[in-house]
């Protein structure tokens, strides 16, 4: 099976500053044991057939990398262990996690890898690492449902039957096939039909163009997480909170649980940029906050089916309240405009980029990957001192990937919390991943250390703007019951 243009582009966007790893970090309650790590995971691996197979690149690129069966398949070079030293911390934990997850993965093998963190007091660290090519956020939580288990003590998994990967293609075999794909493509393409198909989505596509064009006419503030390129270190912090009271708040003020969720961090950005000083009077935020727009007869695969949304918020402090009525304006807006089906439907609409073109971004990871001398050797963050070019992209990635609403278990323990771990690149210091799982709401936030050093003020803000709307919501509620009565 051949890489989308979606799926492939994660490969061809991948820096050594900027892994495509699509991570998760699980706290196990307990402590568990590699054996038994490995043992899950050797009797499940054979359920998703993704994980038995590796990329096949096409000679000069000629077409995009295909899934092929790996036939030197071996579990030792993707269920690892690291051991952290007597004494450790959960903040050491996950300081090794994000240590391991710098590394770019391996494209000669599955794209894929878990490693197993041990050490912790009466608790286990799982690193998932799987690249993007193969997942996205909605694809992951799917795969997480066959390869955990929803019970302490499970019914074995179907076992494996035989299994005999014909041989890797040949270059030559490659380079025939996608020639022939190519010419098959030009022919079956129908130059009156996709203006026929452009005409019949005019409005839509055009409403679009509208809101892309906002990143020019509107630009937003170039904040201090985006005044430089990320390096490869990160820091991530988090906090949980029970779904109930993300409830409590909408039933009292209305708007979606993403809509709370978008209020809290932007607001927490706002009093983050008021705390460095950054002049924020009639400057914006803009956010990508991706879309899932998977069918239903898409649900159960892997690969990527997303679009996205813009949402542009004033930079400068509402207060938390104010702050949730300006995002609940700005998301319907942008939903009865339809912004992220028309962005998908541009995406359809627009040219490819020949995949011959992007050959060279193939280096990554190997001994001529010219983006592992640009790691090394970054360049200047810009001074916080004056005034910064305005930006005309976005400032960070806020995506709500909703998960499982029941207790997980691996190898019989418990997962008590799962920590999204973003991935950051070009000037994107910073992001952050809303996640639910058992009844719990969890907030995780990456950022690169050189660009944003104190991640733990953002997450702080973040937290207490959670606190003071569920207050300001409990108080209205009293007030609503006094007048009632």
């Amino acid at each position: 099976m051949r890489l989308t243009d979606h799926d492939a582009s994660f490969l061809y966007t991948e820096t050594a500053s900027g892994p495509m790893s699509a991570s998760a970090i699980y706290v196990v309650e307990g402590t568990v044991s590699f054996a038994a790590v490995f043992q899950h995971y050797a009797g499940r691996v054979h359920l998703v057939e993704r994980l038995r197979q590796k990329l096949a690149f096409v000679p000069m690129n000629l077409a995009h990398p295909k899934w092929v069966d790996d036939p030197d398949f071996d579990l030792d070079h993707h269920v690892l262990h690291r051991k952290l030293p007597p004494g450790s911390t959960m903040d050491d934990g996950v300081a090794l996690a994000l240590e391991i997850n710098e590394e770019v993965l391996d494209r000669s093998r599955p794209l894929w890898r878990v490693f197993v963190i041990e050490g912790l007091s009466d608790t286990t660290l799982i690193l998932q690492q799987i690249h993007h090519a193969m997942v996205d956020g909605a694809s992951a939580i799917q795969l997480s449902m066959v390869m955990l288990d929803f019970e302490e003590h499970p019914e074995a998994p179907p076992p494996a039957g035989p299994w005999a990967p014909p041989p890797v293609p040949t270059a030559l075999e490659l380079m025939t096939e996608a020639m022939r794909e190519n010419t098959e493509q030009m022919l079956r393409e129908n130059p009156i039909e996709r203006v026929r198909s452009f005409a019949k989505n005019q409005r839509i596509i055009q409403r679009g163009m509208e809101a892309m064009s906002k990143f020019f006419t509107e630009p937003a503030m170039t904040a201090p997480w985006n005044a430089g390129l990320v390096g490869p270190k990160r820091d991530l912090k988090w906090f949980v909170r029970d779904f109930a009271t993300f409830r409590e708040i909408r039933r009292q003020f209305g708007g979606t649980i993403n809509d709370i969720a978008l209020a809290i961090v932007t607001e927490g950005a706002a009093r983050y940029l008021d705390a460095h000083e950054e002049r924020t009077d009639g400057q914006k935020l803009r956010l990508m906050c991706p879309v899932n727009v998977r069918t239903e007869s898409e649900a159960d695969g892997l690969g990527n089916r997303v679009s996205a949304i813009f949402p542009t918020l004033p930079a400068s402090q509402l207060g938390i309240v104010e702050r949730l009525r300006v995002v609940v304006e700005e998301t319907t807006h942008i939903k009865g405009a339809q912004e992220a089906q028309a962005v998908t439907l541009m995406q359809e609409a627009a040219p490819t980029v020949p995949p011959v073109l992007m050959a060279p971004t193939l280096t990554v990871g190997t001994p001529y990957d010219m983006t592992k001398w640009a790691a090394d050797n970054p360049l200047p963050v810009m001074p916080s001192v004056g005034p910064r070019p305005p930006n005309f992209g976005f400032n960070f990635t806020c995506t709500n990937v909703p998960g499982v609403q029941v207790q997980q278990y691996l190898a019989g323990h418990k997962i008590t919390t799962m920590l999204g771990v973003l991935m950051l690149g070009g000037n994107l210091g910073y992001g952050c991943v809303v996640t639910s799982y058992n009844g719990d709401m969890i907030l995780t936030f990456t950022s690169d250390i050189r660009l944003m050093p104190d991640l733990d003020l953002m997450a702080t803000e973040v937290e207490a703007m959670f606190d003071e709307l569920l207050a300001a919501a409990r108080a209205q509620h009293e007030a609503d019951a006094e007048s009632a009565a």
